[in-house]
């Protein structure tokens, strides 16, 4: 499609997400197929010709200064990317991205992610804080209950954390991410 259309920016932006997004598939899994969070992932794995490819074509594409929500999300992918380690993650330029992503569409899996950034940025208490606004809209899905366990984890409430994590353990009908959830929720018990 990019070669079709190499002056829209929106395709643009989805190519380069694609790019951005695939750079980091060989650190995604480990050996026998389990969930690694990106937190734990190895670095050194990531395929950098491709976020090479994917920074140079998201850059191009912010200048055209037509902003769109797959160009919005391939330069959040990007400052995740180019952080040569987790810690070094510009957790502020994630949260921004993710405000301006969340007033373009209103979306409450964006709004997910921003308290995912806010926690990052601000600490766990205002993340936990923007959960609670998605309650509603969200109800009891599993996404909602895990990010609130990682949250409780992060501000010490290993309890809460592991009921969290048990319950969206029930609530996903994906294996994979079902045994990582109550991995999380069996090493935090034993810890």
């Amino acid at each position: 499609m990019h070669d079709a259309l190499p002056e829209d920016p929106e395709v643009t932006g989805l190519l380069a997400l694609m790019l951005l997004t695939d750079a980091r598939r060989p650190a995604r899994t480990t050996a026998d197929g389990e969930l690694v969070p990106l937190a734990e992932q190895d670095r050194t794995l990531w395929d950098r010709r491709l976020i090479a490819e994917g920074v140079a074509l998201i850059t191009a594409a912010l200048k055209q200064g037509q902003i769109g929500e797959y160009q919005i999300q391939a330069a959040i992918a990007a400052v995740h990317d180019q952080a040569p380690r987790y810690d070094d993650t510009d957790w502020s330029d994630i949260l921004s991205l993710y405000g301006l992503l969340e007033q373009m569409t209103g979306n409450p899996m964006v709004t997910l992610n921003r308290a995912v950034a806010a926690a990052m940025a601000q600490g766990p208490t205002t993340g936990l804080a923007l959960l609670d606004t998605l309650s509603e809209r969200l109800g009891d899905h599993h996404r909602l209950l895990s990010v609130r366990a990682h949250l409780l984890e992060l501000a010490g409430d290993t309890q809460g954390a592991i009921v969290e994590f048990q319950v969206a353990a029930a609530r996903t009908s994906n294996l994979r991410e079902q045994r990582y959830l109550i991995t999380k929720a069996a090493h935090l018990a034993n810890n």
